[in-house]
């Protein structure tokens, strides 16, 4: 029988991590990252109703049965993606808005943010997401879920308004208001529709943080 290998004090020694099972794990983070990938593609692509675990697998190299060690099922694909856009739409915005500043410089930022033009990959990811949610309760409850932290980053820039004016007025609404009008703004911009989003959305914010200001 092999000797158990003893430490300083007579007692058995923990075994050595073994160097294998790390490669094993970041292979399948590996792995798992190309699937994600390639779901992307194919729902950002034309062709959403080729929008399946096994065009996903093929897509990105990796066997069927692995793309079901993965993930269980396509919508399982799905909310894979939406966690992994966030990092390229909310992220950015919720920084902006809890950076250090005053309201009219989180303003500022958020508009400069919000005035890029979304890339076309990631508009057409948000259209695939919505028809999707019209089809899978789950998608649905994950994408509303991502809606509600997006709109939090308008009413906390507007709490922050409020804070400097003393109270008063309803950052709840107006963070909405805005909300409602980056939608809109950002619906335009995907039709093609000429570009005016910075100055339309800094027209609006200043607008309404005079009227709030100002009090009834």
């Amino acid at each position: 029988m092999a000797a158990v290998a003893k430490d300083s004090g007579g007692r058995s020694a923990a075994p050595p991590a073994r160097a294998g099972r790390a490669r094993s794990s970041a292979k399948g983070e590996q792995t798992r990252a190309r699937l994600i990938a390639a779901a992307r593609t194919l729902l950002a692509g034309e062709l959403s109703e080729g929008f399946t675990t096994r065009n996903v697998a093929a897509l990105s190299g990796v066997s069927h049965g692995m793309c079901h060690y993965h993930f269980q099922d396509r919508t399982d694909l799905v909310l894979a993606v939406i966690e992994d856009i966030r990092p390229e739409w909310i992220t950015p915005l919720e920084a902006a808005v809890s950076g250090p500043g005053s309201f009219a410089e989180r303003a500022e930022r958020v508009v400069g943010l919000l005035g890029r033009p979304e890339g076309a990959e990631l508009s057409h990811l948000h259209s695939a997401l919505h028809w999707q949610a019209l089809n899978d309760s789950r998608v649905r409850e994950s994408l509303e879920s991502e809606y509600r932290r997006w709109r939090a980053c308008f009413v906390g820039l507007f709490q922050v308004l409020a804070d400097e004016c003393g109270g008063g007025l309803d950052p709840r609404h107006l963070g909405l208001a805005v909300a409602a009008a980056v939608d809109g703004l950002a619906a335009m911009d995907s039709l093609g529709a000429d570009g005016g989003t910075e100055p339309v959305l800094r027209t609006l914010i200043r607008t309404l943080a005079a009227g709030a200001g100002s009090g009834p």
